[in-house]
């Protein structure tokens, strides 16, 4: 016997969204209206790197840099397939910025030089390019003497690059520590999730540490933790909440209350008596 097919009206695909906090379905436009947080929950979805930079300059206006760097595969790198085909993949689904964003611009009238971290592209891992392009970014902020905003959200070092992609950490801090000296601002933006060697290098080298709720913060796993200590981890470890009573972030923001908590802490470091240059205070 054969089934008749539907022609009755068929609902377009793409307008409902199941949160994965509540599990309730939520009408897209609904949860874009509220910068991709669902109102019955709040949970916080991801978004991309250029919607949190126009989420974050004023008027969503900034030039961008150094988007001309480019990933290679110096150790010949295969798994499944070749290391430079998974770049092409990226490059063609993304876009060609690989896991960050470097852009310059102003927030709050303050200019600022913000590196964000684009979790699409290879989980936001931090290979040679991302090294290269926040480490040109830290020196523009200091040469400029410009505060310096990075949103974090990563899967940690990228294994495709190995040693070549940790030996970013040590040049990125390197470079963080100049900006100390030069007493400029570094504002750290957790989100989720934001792990491995970015969390054990720049995510946590900031003047002041914002997370977004229950974003996943850590270095390793729960798991390898677990198996690492042989004990249970508390409810909610690794979590913003457990961090923020732990002393590891210092504020906990929503993400319609983030630019103007950005501002706030810009304005607080900026001293208009110094030639209208940002100099670090004391929070």
């Amino acid at each position: 016997m054969l089934l008749k097919k539907k022609t009755g009206p068929q609902i377009p695909e793409g307008l409902w969204e199941k949160c994965s906090g509540c599990q309730q379905i939520i009408w897209r436009k609904e949860i874009e209206r509220n910068l991709y947080v669902c109102p019955k929950c709040q949970y916080h979805f991801r978004i991309s790197a250029r919607q949190r930079l126009e989420l974050l300059f004023d008027e969503g206006a900034y030039i961008e840099l150094y988007s001309e760097l480019k990933s290679t595969n110096p150790l010949g790198f295969r798994d499944r397939e070749k290391y430079e085909n998974r770049l092409k993949k990226m490059w063609s689904k993304v876009g060609k910025d690989d896991a960050i964003i470097i852009a310059e611009g102003k927030i709050g009238g303050i200019p600022v030089v913000c590196g964000v971290m684009e979790y699409r592209f290879i989980g936001g891992s931090m290979g040679s390019v991302v090294g290269e392009k926040l480490t040109r970014a830290i020196e523009r902020a200091n040469e400029k003497r410009q505060a310096l905003v990075v949103v974090n959200c990563s899967g940690g070092a990228r294994m495709m690059e190995g040693i070549l992609s940790l030996m970013q950490m040590a040049k990125i801090s390197a470079a963080l520590a100049k900006l100390d000296e030069a007493r400029l601002p570094y504002i750290s933006i957790l989100t989720d999730p934001t792990t491995g060697g970015v969390t054990a290098s720049y995510g946590m080298l900031g003047d002041v540490h914002i997370a977004e709720p229950k974003a996943l913060i850590g270095f390793a796993g729960p798991r390898v933790i677990e198996q690492t200590i042989r004990q249970k981890l508390p409810e909610g470890f690794q979590r913003s909440e457990f961090l923020l009573a732990h002393g590891f972030v210092d504020i906990i923001s929503h993400r319609k209350d983030l630019r103007n908590l950005v501002i706030r802490l810009l304005k607080h470091f900026w001293n208009p008596d110094v030639h209208g240059k940002p100099l670090r205070a004391t929070i």
